[in-house]
């Protein structure tokens, strides 16, 4: 009997990866354990080990394919799987029931919608419907079932994000929910399978309806009817309530599902307590009653209640406006290349697709500034140069980068802002304890920045030797998710390559980032005279909502002298 084996969890939220390399081919046998493909994912190229044994059978994957946590990647002939696996298979399998014949009407719905039959066990499958023209995907916003809950054909069973709206999926089948295969914040397809229930019945599939006269409106349209309502309901106008100098504004992205006489999504709920009268006025003013929280005796909702809630939700839907959603930032259209000449498409995989992803979002989320200065290193270099065999017996190399470790560390404890993250939502500053610098490692595969941890408590040689170590793991493909994490700030050298400075972009959520470029040989004024000495170009790019110019000169300068007075500097710890 044939086992598959599916691609298991590859860590926390990584869901996908690009398939690098097969390690097992047909006729070949593979253990438990072994080795059978290398995954890239967004973070890093990992093993992926077998959790089966047997004779590798039907390989339904190839190299370049992005797989999925969850698909099946290979079967095995006569293989032994998991312990589950293995109960099962020795379980007996009962006889299966004949299939039961559908009506006349039922078998017309089937065909006509293309849906599968209803497996023997009575279950059917509720799958996302087409959405409209050019709509194949969605963002689920909110699931409105529950394993157990019955559902009857027409009924709302989730709300989703598209492109265009957010819309409600009505239920095509009847029945009791068993299992659902989809959470909410997934993106979900076209096709996709979005519940199981028992003793469903498949009903025709219906594009996703609004439920007329439902209307999905803008957030202009929604968040000014919610304002004008509630302004009535207070016996005062619009006019009056807003200055003259202040346009009413709100998010155009932000939409909000309307339904004129019965609020959408509420049909199958329990009933709440409050008057008519005060469930007259939710109506009118577009709000879910169900999401009230009522301040009267055993929870009992008043027309305050109702009308500070939807003060609430135009206070959230404007503050929604002043920023663009993470992730939702619009690309350019561009040209027709093809008119100028031949071209060629490349997939961006992997590393690369996930710098892009995160350094456009530090861009647009962190008002970058860079301040420059320059380092005398020609003491240092003396220095380096002496503790290098050292360094060289513990596995490492003394370089500009490992001395760079030791003194961010000592300059983070003398200005903690710099060790520190932003959160916006809570409006909170947060200083971190602990100090693991990430280092730019630049690779075949792109960048990549491992961390090391702890650098505060490690001496230059124990530093020079794990940089060394992580170093080449990054370029070797070894680089494990773990290793790349809990960074504080980042050090990222371009010396060996040259150039005279730059500007680096801080790597979120931390909130600065030392840029180091090539150090040259410089006339400088010592002592009444020019004499060479061994200059070293540093750039400092900071986050300005939390760092101020003047300490970011102030830093930048404390580690320039750092570097200029190589004494202060223990090589032993």
């Amino acid at each position: 009997m044939a086992t598959e084996f599916k691609l298991p969890e590859l860590g926390e939220n990584i869901e996908t990866g690009d398939l690098v390399r097969l390690m097992i081919s047909a006729g070949t046998s593979v253990t438990e354990g072994q080795p059978v493909m290398e995954l890239e994912t967004d973070k890093a190229v990992i093993e992926v080990p077998s959790s089966v044994s047997g004779t590798v059978g039907e390989i339904r994957v190839k190299e370049g394919d992005k797989l999925r946590v969850g698909q099946v990647i290979f079967t095995v002939e006569n293989g032994a799987g998991s312990v589950a696996a293995q109960r099962s298979e020795a379980a007996p399998v009962p006889p299966k029931a004949p299939p039961a014949t559908p009506t006349p009407a039922v078998v017309s719905r089937i065909e006509a919608t293309a849906v599968p039959s209803t497996p023997a066990s009575g279950a059917s499958e509720f799958k996302l419907p087409e959405l409209g023209e050019n709509i194949d995907s969605g963002d689920l916003v909110r699931l409105m079932i529950a394993p157990g809950a019955r559902v009857s054909e027409g009924q709302p069973v989730m709300e989703l994000e598209t492109d265009k709206a957010v819309v409600e999926v009505p239920s095509s089948v009847n029945g009791v929910v068993r299992e659902i295969k989809v959470k909410e914040g997934e993106k979900v397809k076209v096709g996709q399978v979005i519940f199981t229930l028992e003793g469903g019945a498949v009903a025709p599939a219906e594009p996703p309806r609004k439920h007329e006269p439902v209307e999905h409106i803008s957030g202009q349209q929604a968040a000014r009817l919610a304002f004008r309502m509630a302004m009535q309901a207070e016996g005062k106008t619009e006019e009056q309530a807003l200055p003259p100098d202040q346009p009413f504004a709100a998010p155009p992205a932000f939409t909000m599902p309307v339904q004129l006489g019965k609020v959408a999504g509420t049909e199958h709920r329990d009933p709440v307590p409050a008057a008519p009268s005060v469930r007259r006025l939710a109506r009118e003013l577009g709000v879910d009653i169900h999401s009230i929280q009522g301040s009267g005796p055993g929870g009992r909702i008043s027309d305050d209640d109702v009308k500070l809630h939807a003060k609430n939700m135009l206070a959230a839907a404007v503050a929604a406006g002043q920023a663009p959603a993470a992730g939702h930032f619009a690309e350019p259209d561009l040209p027709d290349f093809t008119k100028w000449g031949k071209i060629e498409r490349v997939s961006m995989r992997g590393v690369r697709r996930k710098t892009a992803e995160h350094l456009r979002q530090a861009w647009n989320t962190i008002p970058h500034v860079t301040q420059q200065d320059r380092a005398d290193i020609t003491e240092l270099e003396q220095l380096r140069a002496k503790f290098a065999p050292r360094a060289e017996e513990a596995g490492g190399k003394m370089t500009v980068t490992a001395i760079a470790l030791k003194v961010c560390a000592s300059a983070l404890k003398v200005f903690p802002q710099f060790n520190a993250s932003i959160d916006m939502g809570k409006e909170e500053i947060i200083y971190k304890q602990y100090i693991n610098i990430g280092v730019a490692v630049d690779t075949d595969r792109g960048l990549l920045v491992p961390v090391i941890r702890d650098v505060d408590k490690k001496n230059i040689v124990e530093l020079a030797a794990e940089l060394t170590q992580l170093s080449k793991k990054a370029r070797d493909r070894k680089l494990t998710p773990e290793e790349m994490g809990g960074g504080t700030f980042t050090i990222t050298n371009l010396g060996g390559i040259g150039g005279t400075g730059f500007s680096p972009i801080v790597n979120h959520p931390e909130v600065a980032i030392l840029g180091l470029s090539r150090s040259r040989m410089e006339p400088e004024w010592v002592n009444s005279k020019f004499e060479p000495r061994l200059i070293l170009p540093l750039s400092l790019s900071y986050d300005h909502r939390l760092i101020d110019g003047a300490d970011a000169a102030r830093f930048l300068r404390w580690i320039a002298e750092a570097f200029e007075q190589p004494f202060l500097l223990s090589v032993q710890g």
